[in-house]
């Protein structure tokens, strides 16, 4: 491989990027992307509106009715990250070739899984900040409430939640985000492991509580990042969302808890490059996109549940 021939890898790559998965992160099961094809304008969000039934019928020759799906909401503007992977010339056989496509995805994931980091983060913060719903849509829990309390009963708390949310939209909440503070005890309580004892499982897992309480997706969020301090903090911390998301996006229209607007063709690896200072060949990976919330009173926080 020569200097022009280098130039072939970068869809290639791309095309890594765009298929990059950290099982770790689970934002996109509250976010999950759309293509935007332009870095600013209005957020689509959607109200009681986009849930309503439709009369279609029409006479003859009488006029067919019009309807809209979401309004123009809040401003949003895409942030473009962008980091460079590399790849040092020392880990190569022959200081005069390119890396092949292995090194190149080694590089490239590398980058990913840091860029991918930093938007769970941004995502979490986005829907466990209490601010961001109306009083019907969050709930601090306390006291003999709290999971890890075995006077608790958590089933009967989530059908709670879950019959705000379908007041508010007309439809349950398909999706349940635990972070990892509120799955443990969860794992141990009394009255969720009474009412799997005669099913021969021994253990409570995402798929056992989606049984339960009737939400066809449970995730955990498990990440964790280094504070400035090198303290080591789970990003989801101590909360738990309940939410409606589109179990496959038709695009930014289609009513939703949220969306992670992405510039099309984002997540891209830009042309690589040798650096002779580091002696090292760069891979440039930019991501433009940000998360927003789209439809909030179809989401429900519950703050510190365990």
């Amino acid at each position: 491989m020569n200097l022009k021939q280098v130039r072939l890898i970068d869809p290639i790559l791309s095309e890594v990027a765009l298929g990059y998965k950290n099982a770790e992160l689970v934002g996109d099961a509250l976010f999950p992307a759309v293509p935007v094809t332009a870095s600013g304008g209005q957020v689509i969000e959607f109200g009681k509106e986009a849930f309503k039934l439709y009369s279609a019928r029409r006479a003859p020759g009488s006029a067919t009715r019009r309807i809209t799906f979401g309004y123009a909401g809040k401003p949003f503007s895409l942030v473009q990250d962008s980091l460079e992977g590399t790849v040092p010339r020392e880990h190569l056989r022959d200081a005069l070739v390119v890396p092949g496509i292995d090194l190149g995805s080694r590089a490239v994931g590398n980058v990913m899984r840091a860029l991918t980091l930093a938007l769970e983060y941004e995502q979490a913060k986005l829907a466990t900040t209490a601010g961001n719903y109306d009083t019907d849509h969050k709930i601090s829990v306390s006291g003999a409430d709290k999971w890890s309390a075995d006077t608790s009963d958590p089933s009967k708390q989530i059908a709670a939640y879950r019959e705000a949310v379908r007041a508010s939209v007309g439809v349950y909440p398909n999706t349940l985000l635990l972070s990892a503070k509120a799955m443990a005890p969860l794992k141990q309580h009394p009255k969720l492991l009474d009412r799997i004892k005669y099913t021969g499982r021994d253990s409570l897992t995402t798929d056992i509580l989606s049984n339960l309480w009737d939400i066809k997706k449970i995730v955990v969020g498990s990440a964790v990042f280094a504070d400035d301090e090198g303290a080591m903090l789970d990003i989801w911390d101590n909360s738990a969302v309940l939410a409606y998301v589109p179990e496959s996006s038709g695009g930014m229209e289609e009513p939703s808890y949220g969306y992670t607007y992405t510039m099309q063709g984002h997540p891209q690896v830009e042309q690589p490059y040798y650096d002779n200072n580091t002696k090292s060949w760069i891979y440039p990976i930019t991501y433009e996109r940000v998360p927003v919330l789209s439809g909030i009173t179809s989401g429900f926080l519950i703050q510190t549940p365990a």
